[in-house]
Formats: C-alpha cells, structure tokens, sequence
C-alpha cells in the first residue's frame, strides 16, 4: 500500500505565507503573531486600540461589528494578495456572577467571543475557497468551554460554542479549509485571570501555568504541513488539565 507523503523538510517555513492574528496585540495574540513572524510569514493584526508595541502591519477594528470584520480581511487580501492562515484569538471577559450581570453585559461576551470569530472566520473563507491551496483558521477557546465555569458562566458558554463552531466549519468548509481549536488551561501574563501561582501548582498536572509562547507553538504545529490531515479537532494546552478535588489526597501516593 502507498501512502501519502508530505515534505517535511521544513514545516515550519512559513516564507510567504499570510497570516491574520485578531487580537493581537498582547498576551497570547501577540505572541501567535511573534511565533509566526519568526517562521517568516507576512503577519497582519488588529485590535480594537492602536497597540503599544511595534507591529508590521496593524489594523484597527472591532470584530464584534460584521463590517469592520470585513474590512480587515479585505485590508489583508488588498495588501498581501491572499490569506493563507486566519487565527481567531480576539476575546476574554471580565469576572461576572451570572446572577446579578446586566443582559448587555452577558450579550457582549458572547458577542466577542463567539460571534465574532464567525464574522472573520466567514470573510476569511471566501478567500481562502478561491485560491490555491486553500487556507487554515485557528480558534482560541478556553477550557472554560469544557467544563463549569463558575463567575465566567457567559465567557464559557461562548467558548464552548466556538469549540462546537469549528467542527461545524470544519466539515462544511473541508477540504479547501482547515479549522481546527486550540483549548488553552490558564496562561501566565492573562490580563483576564488572576492566576495564584500556588493554586496553579497543586490543580495542574504539569504544576504551572502555560506561556503565551506554548500556546503560540500549538497554532504554528496546526497551520503547518505536519498537520494536514488534522480538521475539526480541539487540541487542549492545559497542562494535563485539573486534578479533580477527590484525588487530592491521592497525589503523593500516584506520583
């Protein structure tokens, strides 16, 4: 039997290759853009606020509005002839007790972290159908979107949507498009989580929390050749997760 073969002389050359980061300015979107310029892709970001570190090429936009969602990726495709890699990582919520967070609030949320990906994601799609080699987008969950997620109920509920969204589009858009979710744990530097580097270390496996630059190397990984045949799936960057609360005692004895 013959099987199919990819050239993985170099994976991870991304030379030519056009890449749109949302959100990314700082925390992880900032360093997705830096881990993909440094593989020397042409990288495009945008924010909502003009950024406070030097970017290449820099958009302003909100995606949560269809039309600036559009305009960004047209602004790409205008200034770089297409769109090889779209990363959805524009998102986040402030702390919230669900009972007592207005309407708008929780519309909001849901907003900026479900309905925009799909604004971009759609306008990305009509591009990346049209040209040779197709293209690839990334979805930045949250493992907010895989389990409870107490004071940040709308925030999960979203993310649990966008991780269920990319297989969608992934069945749908195939084989023309990939899209795949990249599910980080918690993630030093997280302007949106108060991280207790204590509670960090006794409730994940790997006793720390991520880097933005780990979490950027699992989106290089997913664009590259060497995932290729890898559509519709959500690649958790957790750290082995949470140790349930019963098994605490058991620790020391499973070690």
């Amino acid at each position: 039997m013959k099987w199919a073969t990819i050239d993985l002389m170099d994976p991870l050359d991304f030379t030519d290759r056009v890449v749109v980061v949302t959100g990314g300015t700082r925390g992880i979107g900032a360093a997705i853009a830096s881990a993909f310029l440094a593989v020397g892709a042409r990288v495009l970001v945008c924010g909502r606020n003009q950024p406070s570190i030097v970017v290449p090429d820099f958009v302003q936009a909100d995606v949560r509005e269809p039309t600036q969602a559009a305009a960004l990726v047209a602004a790409a495709t205008e200034r770089f002839g297409r769109i090889d890699v779209l990363v959805n990582n524009a998102g986040g919520a402030p702390s919230t007790v669900a009972a007592t967070a207005s309407p708008r609030l929780h519309a909001k949320i849901i907003e900026l972290n479900l309905v925009a990906p799909l604004h971009v994601a759609q306008a990305a799609n009509t591009v990346m159908q049209q040209q040779t080699g197709g293209g690839v987008i990334i979805m930045v969950g949250s493992v907010s979107g895989t389990r409870p997620s107490p004071g940040s109920a709308a925030y999960g509920a979203a993310k649990a949507g966008l991780h269920h969204l990319a297989t969608s589009l992934a069945a749908e858009w195939a084989p023309a498009v990939r899209v795949n979710s990249v599910v980080p744990g918690p993630v030093a530097g997280d302007a949106d989580l108060r991280l207790d580097p204590a509670a960090v270390a006794r409730a994940v496996p790997l006793g720390r929390p991520a880097t933005p630059a780990e979490v950027a190397g699992v989106c290089l990984l997913l664009a590259s050749p060497m995932a290729s045949y890898v559509t519709g799936a959500a690649v958790a960057v957790h750290g082995g997760g949470e140790w349930p609360g019963y098994l605490a005692d058991l620790r020391g004895d499973v070690r």
